[in-house]
């Protein structure tokens, strides 16, 4: 009988992504375990928006932890995605995954920073710090949802069309359950101010996602 050679992809980088990510969350669970569990019931309870918002502190531990996390495991869905589409040669995988990583991270805190500089500008620095909090507490909770997903996509079923636009579908439905969440704590202003909210949500939500978008389908 002929032994027929078995290929497998070289996924243990993968693997190392995902242990990091473990000990990470177990990190922030066991150093600030009141605030990780609150966060935890964010979907049925506003206590840690209304409370931990209310310290505008963004760069908080407890935040730049589950943001690493995030940016983890965010990374490698879009390194499967991207290599489902484009099937690239396995001995680029780690520097594929880099740059997407890198892209990432940029991309976020770019378009933190530029919202940063726009309340400075209009005075309007406690209303954004809290909004950028919210935000940035809803997309780490909505990463650390995905990230069983991502598990079971690449170490037990096989990525198809329907995968893509499911977990696709879901994100965006979840952060657009996220910030019309926010936006709702601030409908008083927003009607007052409806002109400078539909100017905010072109320039600064809508935009970039659309610039990134032609980036992507471009290059």
């Amino acid at each position: 009988m002929q032994a027929i050679e078995l290929y497998t992809e070289p996924l243990d980088w993968i693997t190392i992504i995902f242990l990091i990510c473990f000990i990470l969350i177990v990190l922030v669970r066991n150093l600030y375990p009141n605030r990780f569990t609150e966060f935890l019931s964010i979907l049925s309870s506003n206590k840690f928006m209304l409370f931990k918002g209310k310290e505008n502190n963004a760069f908080h531990g407890f935040n730049i932890i589950l943001f690493t996390v995030n940016a983890l495991s965010v990374s490698v869905l879009l390194f499967w995605f991207y290599k489902y589409y484009t099937n690239p040669s396995p001995t680029n995988y780690v520097f594929i995954y880099i740059r997407i990583f890198t892209a990432y991270v940029c991309f976020i805190l770019l378009k933190f920073g530029v919202e940063k500089i726009i309340s400075n500008i209009f005075n309007m620095d406690k209303i954004v710090d809290i909004y950028l909090f919210q935000k940035l507490s809803y997309r780490n909770y909505i990463a650390i949802m995905v990230f069983p997903f991502t598990l079971l996509l690449i170490y037990t079923f096989t990525i198809s069309d329907l995968w893509v636009y499911g977990i696709v579908s879901f994100i965006l439905f979840a952060n657009l359950t996220g910030i019309f969440n926010i936006f709702r704590q601030y409908q008083k202003l927003i009607s007052a101010n409806w002109f400078y909210f539909i100017l905010y949500l072109c320039a600064l939500e809508i935009a970039p996602y659309f610039i990134l978008y032609k980036l992507i389908t471009v290059y």
